[in-house]
């Protein structure tokens, strides 16, 4: 049954395309959430980059018809963008969740047979939109349910042969055919006997292939479980350009990711530097009031990072002469960008840390990820539990949104990091809190 679609202003910042991911159904934009967009237009950032973007795809598509009476959309559907005969000589004023609900009701009204679905990310909204008698729901286009992401604690059991094959070999043949490129698996005897051995799937699906191992740890870093092991692998593969680090606070996540960085780009010269972006979500006043350069700005937000590169100069030894975070910053080893600023970039031949990217929404990691350019390596670390940004949840942001497109690529791994290493008590606070 056809559908009439009503979309708030965030679901078209965050997906500028949506008008195009609703089937035959007829999409209808109230003239007010185009005043609302028209406040964002002029902002750089990646706002009102998408603001921008659909201002410029309505106006394309009003060129041969009539956004007022309807355009054809090719997937078979229809756009229109509701003005109500009273905004036509007053203009767009007042609230914009309750020009929604007027227009929901009057679309209701006119055609009580077909129904009216209310599309925001606001749960405000939402839940107004139920009290008055409306639908409402979220955009689910983009949603990766967390189950489908979160890596299995894969378990193989092996005969003894098997298992002193690979260890003599480093490599067997894959004795399951479900596995995939890049999975990682703990390789067990089937008699129950002691003697266990990691493995990782390689890119063919083929054979079973034994980790990389640093005798002398990762700038000082010692793996403390099989899953950082695994991560330290697929962080050292230079095979892989994408890896994904998921797990709750406390993990390693942040601090395996720029071990690694230090090692490939200042003891094996891999890369030419080290850039690290994390997204700023404001809590309170925005970035643009903080007084100072962006370097200033940033700091509050970076802090975390640098105490962890902190952390490894005194672990692992000094880079270049220099001893703490600051200094590599100051002197360029490592660069700092807010990702608002990434767009139209081509980062090239640098290992690229991007933090807390469960903040982040698809599109936003679809930008960052199209700015690789050639022998770059991308890390991206997460936690789909502690989320920031109030229009992305566990099962919309681009984190998993990422993990759930790459799994299977060649290029690409995703490990899952589950146990807290950072000390019993903060453990014990993300489990139970």
């Amino acid at each position: 049954m056809r559908k009439n679609y009503i979309l708030d202003a965030n679901i078209l910042i965050h997906d500028p395309y949506s008008i195009f991911h609703f089937a035959d159904n007829t999409v209808i934009i109230p003239v007010g959430v185009i005043s609302e967009l028209d406040r964002f237009k002029k902002e750089f950032t990646d706002r009102g980059f998408n603001a921008r973007t659909v201002v410029r795809l309505l106006d394309g598509l009003r060129q041969d018809q009539s956004l007022a009476a309807g355009v054809s959309l090719e997937n078979g559907g229809t756009l229109r963008v509701y003005c109500e005969p009273e905004q036509v000589l007053k203009g767009s004023n007042g609230s914009a969740d309750l020009e929604i609900l007027r227009v929901a009701q009057a679309v209701k009204q006119a055609e009580p047979e077909t129904p009216v679905v209310i599309v925001t990310k606001d749960i405000n909204l939402r839940i107004r939109a139920d009290a008055a008698g409306l639908r409402a729901e979220d955009y689910e286009t983009d949603h990766v349910r967390l189950q489908e992401v979160s890596s299995a604690d894969g378990e193989l059991k092996l005969t003894a042969e098997q298992l002193d094959e690979f260890r003599r070999k480093g490599r067997l043949a894959s004795p399951d055919a479900a596995l995939q490129p890049n999975d990682y698996v703990l390789l067990r005897p089937r008699n129950g006997e002691r003697g266990t051995a990691l493995a990782r799937v390689d890119v063919d699906a083929q054979a079973l292939i034994a980790l990389r191992e640093q005798k002398d740890g990762l700038w000082g870093i010692r793996p403390r479980n099989k899953e950082q092991y695994y991560a330290i692998d697929a962080l050292l593969d230079n095979h892989l350009s994408l890896v994904a680090l998921m797990g709750k606070a406390g993990t390693g996540k942040t601090l395996l990711a720029m071990a690694a960085a230090l090692h490939l780009a200042f003891r094996k010269k891999m890369y030419r530097g080290v850039l690290v972006c994390r997204p700023v979500v404001p809590v309170g006043r925005d970035l643009g009031y903080l007084p100072g350069d962006i370097g200033s700005k940033l700091e509050p937000w970076m802090k975390p990072v640098v105490d962890t590169v902190d952390f490894l100069l005194d672990t692992g030894g000094a880079v270049k002469s220099h001893n703490d975070g600051a200094g590599l910053m100051r002197a360029g080893l490592i660069e700092i960008q807010p990702l608002a600023y990434i767009r139209g970039r081509n980062i090239a031949k640098r290992f690229v840390v991007i933090d807390e990217a469960q903040n982040l929404t698809p599109l936003e990691v679809k930008t960052v990820i199209t700015r690789m350019g050639q022998a770059a390596k991308v890390v991206l670390t997460g936690d789909p539990w502690q989320i920031d940004n109030p229009y992305v949840d566990r099962n919309s942001n681009g984190f998993t949104f990422l993990i759930n497109r790459f799994r299977g690529e060649a290029i690409a791994a995703h490990v899952e990091l589950r146990k807290g290493e950072r000390s019993p008590l903060a453990e014990l606070a993300a489990n139970l809190l």
